[in-house]
């Protein structure tokens, strides 16, 4: 089976994108980040290093120090697919991503953006 094109996308590439939304509509740099460490567990440090060596999506999410168990409660949709019926795990990281990213560009606290359990 082929790997989705995304997976081989350098995060780096997209990371400016997920910024650029995110201050379209008034939010910052920092809560994109913000973001990225909840979902994923990544330190300021460690997310400077991954951009720097350019990893992909899939190395992104494989190496993730600590997914946040709360992320399974991130539902919607994203690109007209269901997050939460999505099979593929690292298409599903992906887009949690994505619908999180969704959330802060349509005003969401980030009380709300960042579930707990």
């Amino acid at each position: 089976m082929t790997k989705h094109k995304i997976y081989t996308m350098s995060f780096a590439s997209v990371y400016p994108h997920y910024i650029s939304k995110a201050e379209r509509k008034g939010r910052t740099k920092e809560e994109v980040d913000e973001i990225i460490y909840w979902l994923t567990g990544y330190t300021e440090e460690q997310l400077a290093e991954v951009l720097a060596e350019k990893k992909d999506f899939e190395t992104f999410f494989e190496t993730a120090p600590n997914m946040n168990p709360a992320r399974a409660l991130v539902k919607g949709v994203v690109c007209g697919v269901r997050v939460e019926d999505i099979e593929e795990p690292i298409m599903r990281e992906i887009r949690y991503l994505d619908k999180l990213i969704d959330e802060l560009a349509k005003g969401k606290k980030m009380e709300k953006i960042l579930r707990s359990v």
